[in-house]
């Protein structure tokens, strides 16, 4: 199949997954309405919908939020990050569920260098955030080479040591870190000059880490797409034994896409930390990693359409906490489509007649374009 059929079919079959999650998502709200017969319950759940949908950014008066398009943009920091860790872990079939713990450790470490390391504007950002993110990077490691030298599962290796991280964590602010003059677990502010400035001071949180994320998507592609190593890890993925054979340190391979994207999970937690917060106060697992698994699938392991799926995700889950709010509809919904999604991108028969539709016109397009070719060689 040609590339722009491929990524034609990548596309339907995501808004096709998307289209059904949000069906089912309107049964259960349907289910769930407030109203004593079905015309009531069916215009509760219209209403409901609409808070999901349109809410995040239109006003009750129809006129546009640019405060709600800011919080929107501001969701999408961290999820565009553990979303880019995981398609890079996934494409070369590395199953490694890191990125919530590394996400967490990533802002851990960030705070500490915000608070203790005295360096000037804007080196101290800098560095925090490259710290945390080598933190992370580093203890990628213990998946990525109990995998390549044991072969030790990776998944269950990594799903482990998020609870090991956040356990750890916690343990270091209830003991050495936090500052007992508050009410709440916290640790010291951050040094003023370590924070991320904002890109529109409107409330929303919306922090210059939005553009890094920009970059690190356009980075990522090219690397996975335009770089030997980047190839390696998609060959990895779609046939180890015809990458062994050829050469390529297959072992290397499988530490290096684990290694980036736990880097990458790390740097993403340390913006998301710099960018919104002026002190840490993380008690568990804030949740980024498994949404960025969602964004990895929607994207097709494709670094470039990671921003388009975060934006869908971030803007699902603005609009379900807003439906929570004004229409009485629990906001766990979003874990339902998020279930759906999976279900419908897991399942490998879905949609495969169109895929099967589209391989054969590739197939025509091809024996069309020999044949033209053919007959201006013999003219």
């Amino acid at each position: 199949m040609s590339r722009k059929n491929s990524i034609k079919f990548s596309l339907i079959r995501g808004l096709a997954a998307m289209g059904i999650a949000l069906a089912v998502a309107f049964l259960l709200i349907l289910f769930s309405a407030n109203g004593s017969n079905l015309p009531e319950k069916f215009s509760s759940s219209l209403a409901a919908l609409r808070e999901m949908l349109i809410s995040p950014v239109i006003r009750k008066n129809g006129t546009f939020s640019v405060k709600g398009l800011s919080d929107v943009l501001a969701g999408m920091i961290p999820i565009m990050f553990t979303g880019l860790a995981t398609c890079i872990m996934f494409a070369a079939n590395q199953f490694n569920l890191g990125a919530e713990g590394g996400i967490m450790l990533g802002a851990f470490v960030t705070a500490l260098v915000a608070i203790y390391l005295p360096l000037p504007t804007p080196a101290l950002m800098v560095v925090a955030v490259l710290v945390g993110g080598l933190s992370v990077g580093i203890l990628m490691l213990i998946p990525a080479v109990l995998k390549a030298k044991l072969g030790v599962s990776e998944m269950v290796n990594s799903l482990m040591l998020n609870y090991v991280i956040m356990y750890f964590i916690n343990y270091l602010m209830n003991s050495y870190l936090a500052d007992t003059s508050k009410g709440i677990t916290q640790t010291f502010p951050f040094r003023a000059n370590a924070l991320i400035p904002q890109m529109i001071n409107n409330g929303s949180r919306l922090s210059w880490g939005f553009v890094v994320g920009l970059i690190m998507v356009v980075l990522s592609w090219l690397f996975m797409y335009r770089t030997r190593w980047g190839y390696g890890i998609r060959m990895t993925g779609i046939n180890q034994p015809f990458v062994m054979y050829s050469g390529m340190n297959v072992a290397l391979i499988v530490i290096l896409c684990q290694v980036l994207g736990g880097f990458l999970a790390g740097i993403g937690g340390g913006i998301e930390m710099l960018g919104r917060y002026n002190v840490y106060n993380w008690s568990a697992l804030p949740g980024y990693g498994w949404t960025g698994i969602t964004v990895a699938i929607l994207a097709g392991n494709n670094p470039l359409f990671v921003p388009l799926a975060a934006f869908f995700m971030s803007y699902l889950t603005k609009g379900c906490t807003l439906m929570s709010t004004n229409a009485n509809v629990p906001s766990q919904l979003i874990s339902i489509i998020q279930a759906v999604i999976f279900i419908f991108f897991a399942a490998q028969q879905f949609m495969s007649g169109y895929r099967q539709k589209l391989v054969v016109k590739s197939a025509q397009e091809e024996q069309a374009k020999a044949r033209q070719e053919g007959e201006r060689s013999d003219q």
